[in-house]
């Protein structure tokens, strides 16, 4: 017997979306999403909310016919969001694998949304989560009352999204123990979810699938099965390729961060954005930008991410604190916490890099001078 499972319905008194901190993607972007809807008139796979092209678009950024805008969502080589598009258009599970701080988690919404329009089937991957997190649980008050029953079930986003033909999201999957991420094996291969209790199945519709994203850099790490891995389509998101292209990261997912918490815009930040970015790649590289000089790496990842955090705290601290406009001692701090992990090995690291790169360098003395003051 098949089950269907009903979508739950929004609470009286939850947070409208206009109001939340940080809006849903299909919330925030709802305009682009609407615009792109009505222009597009390729073929769309089943319950898909737009074709593959628009969903490329959505994330890549482009001018539509009437003049509409689409703002990137992801700075990066084309060809990697057209193949997790077109994964998500098969019967393969699409898993976004990467360094820290790679955009995997941000990606994986706006593929959600874009393709089923929510974003917030979502499963968080820890040492902690269950089984019952990817199958379904049970209102314990149901079950004690009146036994197994449809009514004391409770779906997981995964069951949702295979009864809905929608898209499901599981982040950091690899942080699961290695029994529970096996039970992703015959949802995938069988498209189907049995439930023993009930003497029940739930058969996935089409449009169902499932983003998974990974790391392989921090600790605590459960590697997939092969059988497991094998259900995937693995696409690799790189760093950045340049530092104009991770500049222009950084700058947009500020301003973006910045309007949501009405900081206001600070019209000469983008000199400070460009050191933290150079500082972040040169350690992250262990080589100064012109390959002059080798350095050590600290044991942090100074990921893109990152980044984006420290120039973010800058901005708030330029706004309360200091005349409105990014400096060099409103990020000083920022880049100290980043860089120095381990007390001992990355501030000794920091400490050479500091005299031997930044205080030699032209324009950067008030840089280094807000650096020392935060390292004493």
């Amino acid at each position: 017997m098949t089950v269907s499972v009903e979508p739950t319905s929004v609470e009286a008194g939850e947070t409208n979306a206009a109001q939340a901190l940080r809006p849903h993607a299909e919330d925030a972007f709802a305009h682009e999403l609407a615009a792109l809807a009505a222009q597009d008139d390729r073929p769309r796979p089943a319950r898909w909310k737009l074709s593959p092209w628009a969903v490329a678009t959505y994330l890549l950024g482009g001018a539509l016919p009437d003049g509409t805008v689409i703002s990137p969502k992801y700075v990066g080589p084309r060809r990697i969001v057209e193949v997790a598009v077109t994964t998500l258009a098969t019967d393969r599970a699409l898993l976004l694998l990467g360094v820290p701080g790679t955009a995997k988690t941000w990606v994986s919404e706006h593929l959600a949304a874009a393709v089923s329009g929510d974003s917030t089937l979502l499963v968080q991957g820890t040492a902690g989560t269950p089984e019952e997190a990817i199958r379904y649980g049970w209102n314990y008050a149901q079950l004690l009352a009146h036994g197994p029953s449809r009514d004391a079930l409770v779906p997981s986003p995964v069951m949702r999204a295979m009864a809905e033909g929608m898209t499901a999201r599981v982040e950091e999957l690899t942080r699961i123990p290695a029994d529970v991420q096996d039970t992703l094996i015959t949802i995938l291969s069988e498209k189907t979810l049995p439930i023993p209790e009930l003497g029940q199945e739930v058969q996935a519709v089409g449009g169902f699938n499932l983003i998974a994203t990974a790391n392989d850099r921090d600790r605590g790490v459960n590697d997939l099965s092969s059988a497991l891995r094998r259900r995937f389509n693995t696409v690799v998101l790189p760093l950045p390729e340049s530092p104009e292209a991770e500049v222009d990261i950084v700058s947009r997912r500020v301003d973006q961060i910045g309007r949501s918490l009405d900081l206001p815009a600070a019209p000469e930040g983008l000199d400070e954005i460009r050191r933290v970015v150079t500082v972040f790649r040169e350690l992250r590289d262990g080589v100064t930008a012109d390959g002059r000089t080798k350095l050590k790496s600290p044991s942090g990842t100074l990921s893109t991410a990152e980044a984006i955090s420290v120039v973010t705290n800058g901005l708030a601290l330029a706004a309360h604190f200091g005349d409105g406009v990014l400096r060099p001692g409103d990020v000083a701090a920022g880049i100290l916490g980043a860089v120095v992990r381990d007390p001992a090995a990355d501030r000794v690291i920091w400490q050479e890099y500091l005299e031997t790169v930044v205080r030699e360098r032209d324009g950067w003395k008030d840089f280094y001078r807000a650096c020392r003051e935060v390292s004493v």
